[in-house]
This record gives C-alpha cells, sequence and structure tokens, in this order.
C-alpha cells in the first residue's frame, strides 16, 4: 500500500476521513500544514503517490494504477473523502469512475479530465543533472539548481523531495520511470462512467489548467460537479492560497 501520514482528529472524530493525493513531483509532507489545519473533526491522510516520496517503486505510472493504489488507502480507513491536486486529481478522478462506492465527496483542485499538450521532462533533466557531490545543505542544491531552473520557487519545491541526510544524497522520486511514462501522466486515459456524488473542482484564477470549454466534458462524468476559484492563486493555489484554500475545501466536505 501507499505510504501514508496520518493527521488524527484533533476534537471527537464526526467527519469522514479525507485522504488528500498529491500532484507530480510532490509528496505527502508537502501537505502537512493543510492537512492538520483540515484535521479537526475527521482524521486526514496524506499519501505518498506511487514512486514519490517514500512509497513503493513501480515500472508503471498509469491512472488505472494510480487510482487503484488510492482506492485501497480509501478501503484501509472504511471509505470517506478524497481531494486531489493537479495529477492526484487526475488519479482521483480515476478513482471515483472506476472505484466509486468507496467515496463520498471529491475535490479536484487545478486539473481537469482531458490531456494537456505540455511536458515536465525538462524538470526530470534538471534534476538528474543536478551534481549531488559532496552536496550536504539545502542552499547549496538550490545554488547549484539555479543555474538550470530560474524560478526559485519551482526549485524548492522540488528540493523538498531531495533527501540530503542519504549518502550520497538522493531524490525521493523515481525520475527513470516518471520520465518515461510522461505522456500518460500530462495525458487522459479516456476513462468513461460517471460519478454522481458532489464534486467540486477548485482553480487558481491565474491558472489555465481548467477553462470553461472543459466544462462540458467534466459535467458529462461528473453530473453534480460545482466550480470555484481562488483569486489571485495559480496552479499551486494551496500554496498560494493556503488559508482560502482549507476554508473552501472544509465547507463543502462539511455541507
Amino acid at each position: 500500500m501507499l505510504n501514508t501520514i496520518l493527521h488524527p482528529a484533533r476534537e471527537t472524530k464526526d467527519k469522514p476521513t479525507l485522504v488528500i493525493a498529491h500532484g507530480l513531483f510532490g509528496s505527502g509532507r508537502n501537505w502537512g500544514v493543510i492537512a492538520r489545519n483540515l484535521a479537526v473533526r475527521r482524521d486526514v491522510v496524506a499519501v505518498d503517490m506511487r514512486n514519490h516520496g517514500a512509497s513503493f517503486r513501480a515500472d508503471t505510472q498509469s491512472y488505472a494504477d494510480m487510482a487503484g493504489d488510492l482506492a485501497e488507502v480509501l478501503d484501509s480507513v472504511g471509505g470517506g473523502d478524497l481531494l486531489g491536486h493537479s495529477m492526484g486529481g487526475k488519479a482521483a478522478m480515476v478513482l471515483a469512475l472506476t472505484h466509486g462506492a468507496v467515496l463520498r465527496r471529491l475535490v479536484v483542485a487545478d486539473i481537469a479530465p482531458v490531456a494537456y499538450g505540455h511536458d515536465q521532462s525538462q524538470h526530470i533533466r534538471a534534476m538528474r543533472g543536478l551534481d549531488l557531490t559532496g552536496l550536504s545543505s539545502r542552499m547549496e542544491a538550490d545554488r547549484r539548481l539555479a543555474a538550470v531552473i530560474e524560478d526559485p520557487s519551482l526549485r524548492a519545491f522540488f528540493l523538498q523531495s531531495l533527501d540530503l541526510k542519504a549518502q550520497p544524497p538522493v531524490w525521493r522520486l523515481n525520475l527513470d520511470v516518471l520520465e518515461a511514462e510522461m505522456a500518460g501522466i500530462v495525458g487522459w486515459p479516456g476513462t468513461e462512467g460517471q460519478f454522481d456524488g458532489p464534486v467540486l473542482f477548485l482553480t487558481g484564477s491565474e491558472s489555465h489548467y481548467v477553462r470553461p470549454e472543459h466544462r462540458e466534458t467534466i459535467r458529462a462524468l461528473f453530473p453534480a460537479a460545482r466550480f470555484a476559484k481562488l483569486i489571485g492563486a495559480g496552479h499551486w493555489l494551496h500554496a498560494d492560497r493556503p488559508r482560502e484554500f482549507e476554508e473552501t475545501v472544509r465547507v463543502f466536505l462539511d455541507a
């Protein structure tokens, strides 16, 4: 099963468990603060997706496989709610369409059930090309990575997956498989069916991942879909507007 990080309810638990699935190159640890803040009257479980973090390494990164992984986690907690961002959001949608019985409510963060034309392989090449020789500090790793990645926030995000305690340091990512499976990750498997439960598509106003022309496709698969937008947020909306993100998710799950 996937590696999981449990954030137990701080008060009397009377709400269904929430499982959080991160996006490409992320980990459950990235969601620590948000998971803790949502764990008031519900348990929150943040997962490491396959080939990420402390989860198992596999030869595939298909959405069918990732959905099966998430279904196994939801089964283990007796079902509940699911929040998925980006790649995790696509895996969550496939789960809803194929294993919907384990799911009560779904939050899809800044992604649509469509194929995208962009490619993230350049970031894999940048991480693979980072000179790890004698590396002992994140500051030095950031300095070296800056030679190929200009955006400091992007570097900080990637470096959260660099294990500096290992000797030599290693990436907590299966870069070879992620690169080989990239076309499928940015694509969409064409999963058919419907999930009739409540679904929130939460997007950032500065992001272009979920467009108005995607709504017809979304509603065909998720007839009860609702849409909300966080003003001033981009694709990493949970990092750009964390408190607004938490409150919007909380209101939807508790409705």
